[in-house]
């Protein structure tokens, strides 16, 4: 339960994300909480979880473990997380049930990226998608999307900028988000021609 939105615009990708937890019925905010924030730094990309508390500290826990993965394309983000899903379950004792019917195991985790490449997600039977403006993921999502779709447009925004409206209104009408967020911006590699 969350709102954690990834914004590509000009040179820059920004990924922000809300600080509240949730436990059923119980919120746990950034006055309560001593590490409340939701983004964290590995291999060049900046990570946000949504799904169970422990994917964090167990992500990056794996990633601490694996120097060798690379984050900087779709491919490049999907070999990855295959090599690391069995780590996931042999080391850090992932459950992959879901739904009887499903093709695959699961990671039970969606994951956004954010690095010098671009803007990413990974589901939780490894799809991964590249986006070319903005995404969102968590209980948040749908009111984040709208907002932002609706000034993504305006020349005076900047990536940050249109991510910290996502956060905001996700904040605002999802009972599972709360402020203060956190917001963090990289430089995308230019090509010149």
């Amino acid at each position: 339960m969350t709102t954690i939105v990834v914004v590509r615009k000009g040179n820059q990708v920004a990924i922000a994300a809300d600080t509240q937890s949730t436990f059923g019925d119980t919120r746990l905010g950034h006055l309560h909480d001593a590490r409340p924030d939701k983004i964290f730094e590995s291999h060049q990309s900046l990570f946000g979880i949504c799904g169970a508390a422990a994917h964090d500290l167990v992500l990056q826990a794996a990633l601490a473990r694996n120097r060798t993965l690379d984050f900087g394309s779709r491919p490049a983000i999907f070999d990855s997380f295959r090599k690391l899903h069995p780590k996931l379950k042999e080391d850090y004792f992932l459950k992959t049930e879901e739904e009887e019917d499903d093709p695959y195991e699961s990671s039970q985790m969606t994951v956004l990226i954010a690095n010098a490449h671009g803007i990413f997600g990974m589901y939780s039977m490894r799809e991964v998608y590249e986006y070319r403006q903005f995404w969102a993921i968590g209980s948040g999502r749908d009111f984040a999307i709208g907002a932002m779709r609706a000034v993504y447009a305006q020349d005076d925004l900047s990536a940050a900028d249109i991510a910290r409206i996502g956060v905001e209104t996700g904040c605002e009408f999802d009972v599972n988000s709360s402020l203060p967020m956190t917001v963090r911006t990289i430089d995308l590699i230019t090509t010149e021609s």
